[in-house]
């Protein structure tokens, strides 16, 4: 293999597959990087056998070639070249990367004891195209209600689906829900996948912001977003995911309408005093004062209560809810205001943005026993 390839390129495409590469695998061989000459072009792939990055960038080939080398040495050393061009060459299992005054020669391993990159046969995947802009914020929105419980593979994924012909991503914990409405997206066949949520906040990570569409693809057993020259195949969690919508209220008897910053302060003052009581703050409508309140008491330090205006109360109640998660949720949530409301003290709360008519987003939170 012997080639040429301007630093910026080549650096960009490292800091995208790199990560993926040496985390935490008991195979030496998925701590490197293969680097393939294909159609012209260079390849650089990374895998941990749940997650495969590719990335495709232009180069001058003069001869083929392939070859896997450390992810972390040769990530780093390209970071710390100038921009300039740099030469690639290989002789058997050695690497020769020659830019300007800068040379270095990197021991690497066989190309072909690297694993398969995952395949998917797009004429039987269900393919769709979604904005980049709304794929990564719908991301964001969800993950966080994700579980990080091992022991329930199901919910340590997010949830990505047609409803009524719509498209939708949910998580939950258990303990919470998110779920956010991916509208306006054409799609052919239903979709039931359950995707990790390490290969979300990867997806998240490696896109760019200025491309326009995340082009997503769906088999059986695997999911791939493919963006340009960029593609993440993950496998997907083999699971059926819990019947969540039966948890979202039909309908709230306590209702209020919030300015989020208010809310969101309030909230961050109540939680410091909320620690020893695993995060319970306790929270009061006064619908005749047009007010929201939130209690919490540590009993080695004292107790807080703040209050904030709201733009409108429905109804009188108090409910207790885990300061975090709220906090979370309220960091979710688009808007300058937002809804809030619940039907009891045992009831699950719901947070939507208020400044819509029809709210693409809703988080759902379990109440604590006060």
């Amino acid at each position: 293999m012997k080639l040429t390839v301007t630093q910026e390129n080549l650096n960009k495409a490292l800091s995208i597959v790199s990560r993926i590469a040496g985390s935490r695998t008991p195979l030496p061989i998925l701590n490197n990087i293969l680097i393939k000459t294909e159609n012209n072009r260079l390849l650089l792939a990374a895998t941990n056998l749940e997650i495969a990055i590719t990335v495709f960038i232009g180069t001058k080939i003069e001869k083929e070639g392939s070859l896997t080398i450390p992810a972390k040495l040769i990530s780093e050393f390209v970071n710390n070249l100038p921009k300039n061009n740099i030469e690639i060459e290989n002789k058997n299992l050695h690497i020769n990367i020659k830019s300007g005054m800068y040379e270095s020669t990197i021991n690497g391993l066989p190309a072909d004891e690297f694993p398969n990159l995952p395949e998917i046969n797009e004429k039987k995947a269900v393919v769709f195209k979604i904005p980049t802009n709304v794929i990564k914020k719908a991301i964001s929105q969800t993950v966080v209600a994700a579980s990080h419980d091992t022991t329930r593979p199901m919910l340590t994924g997010a949830y990505l689906h047609t409803y009524k012909n719509e498209l939708y991503i949910t998580a939950t914990d258990g303990y919470r829900l998110a779920e956010r409405q991916i509208t306006g997206i054409k799609i052919k066949s239903e979709v039931d996948a359950i995707v990790p949520v390490s290969s979300l906040q990867e997806v998240v990570r490696i896109i760019p912001d200025d491309q326009g569409e995340v082009e997503i693809l769906i088999d059986e057993n695997q999911v791939r977003f493919r963006v340009n020259d960029i593609e993440l195949t993950s496998k997907l969690i083999d699971a059926t995911y819990v019947d969540y919508r039966q948890l979202i209220p039909g309908s709230l008897d306590i209702n209020v309408t919030i300015n989020k910053e208010e809310f969101t302060r309030i909230t961050k003052v109540a939680s410091l005093f909320a620690r020893e009581s695993a995060g319970g703050i306790t929270i009061k409508t006064d619908p005749d004062k047009k007010t929201v309140s939130i209690h919490s008491v540590a009993s080695q330090l004292g107790e807080n209560t703040s209050s904030a205006t709201a733009d409108e109360v429905v109804g009188e109640g108090s409910i207790t809810l885990n300061s975090r998660y709220l906090l979370e949720a309220l960091n979710s949530v688009d808007g300058e205001n937002v809804e809030f409301g619940f039907n009891g003290k045992l009831s699950p709360s719901v947070l939507s943005n208020a400044d819509e008519t029809n709210s693409n987003y809703q988080h759902i939170i379990m109440p604590l026993k006060s």
